[in-house]
């Protein structure tokens, strides 16, 4: 994916049909909406997104993945379809023009949940804590 080493924006959504041809657009089935202003960009996140899928949890966004849809990760990864929406900046610079697109990473985050919302009158199922808990807190100590 072009720019998935800068900081950014990334929904996922799951779904029986090929959506990969599509340009972006909010539908329901977007189950999560995220961002990173990491050093290691969308790249490292959307790495952190798939190893918790994997049961190495790096991503609490994926742990609630995990939660519901608690069987094959192939079958899992073969609906899933991911959007990105990348910032490019210096992560590491402390110059105003950086700063201000690290700025925006964030902004730009809420704007999208505002446009779900607006469209769903909803979070996205993964994005909403309360009522999507995590596969890890699920799990009882031994």
């Amino acid at each position: 994916m072009e720019g998935i080493k800068f900081p950014g924006i990334y929904c996922i959504s799951v779904i029986e049909s090929n959506i990969s041809d599509h340009l972006f657009q909010f539908i329901r089935e977007i189950k999560y909406i995220g961002m990173t202003n990491s050093k290691g960009g969308l790249k490292s996140r959307l790495n952190q997104f798939d190893n918790t899928l994997k049961n190495r949890l790096q991503h609490g966004g994926a742990d609630r993945f995990i939660h519901k849809f608690n069987g094959s990760y192939e079958e899992l990864v073969q609906k899933m379809f991911v959007s990105v929406w990348s910032f490019e900046c210096e992560v590491d610079s402390n110059k105003y023009e950086d700063l201000i697109i690290m700025g925006e990473v964030a902004k730009s985050e809420y704007i999208c949940f505002a446009e779900y919302v607006k469209i769903f009158n909803a979070l996205p199922e993964f994005n909403n804590k309360k009522d999507s808990p995590k596969a890890s807190k699920q799990m009882k100590p031994s």
